[in-house]
C-alpha cells in the first residue's frame, strides 16, 4: 500500500514561513504528478499546488507568488515551502499524486496565528 508521510507543519504567526515535506513510497515516483492539498476546518480538499515529471509547477490563485512546490526524484520527496503566510491558510496539508481519491496520510497541521 502506497504511503505518504507528511511532516513540518507548526503554528506560525501571519508572515512567517514553514516548508513542509512529505515522503512517499509510491511507484515510479519520478514519473508522476505530485501535488500539495489542504483542508480547513469545514471546508473541502483542495489542490494547493503540484508538480509534474518535468518540473512544472502549478498553483491555486491564493498561493500563487507565495508558495513554492519542489520534488527530489532520486528520494521520493516532495516539498512545500510556504512564505508570507496568513491565517486563511491554517489547515491539515497532504500530498498525494495529483488527481488520486486513495492513499491519503496523516496530513500536517499548519496554524498561521497570532
Amino acid at each position: 500500500q502506497v504511503q505518504f508521510v507528511e511532516s513540518g507543519g507548526n503554528l506560525v504567526q501571519p508572515g512567517g514561513s514553514l516548508r513542509l515535506s512529505c515522503a512517499t513510497s509510491i511507484n515510479f515516483f519520478s514519473t508522476r504528478t505530485m501535488a500539495w492539498y489542504r483542508q480547513a476546518p469545514g471546508k473541502q480538499r483542495e489542490l494547493v499546488a503540484d508538480i509534474t515529471s518535468g518540473a512544472t509547477t502549478n498553483y491555486a490563485d491564493s498561493v500563487k507568488g507565495r508558495f513554492s512546490i519542489s520534488r527530489d526524484d532520486a528520494e521520493n520527496w516532495v516539498y512545500l515551502q510556504m512564505n508570507s503566510l496568513k491565517p486563511e491558510d491554517t489547515a491539515v496539508y497532504y500530498c498525494n499524486e495529483k488527481g488520486s481519491l486513495s492513499g491519503w496520510g496523516q496530513g500536517t497541521q499548519v496554524t498561521v496565528s497570532s
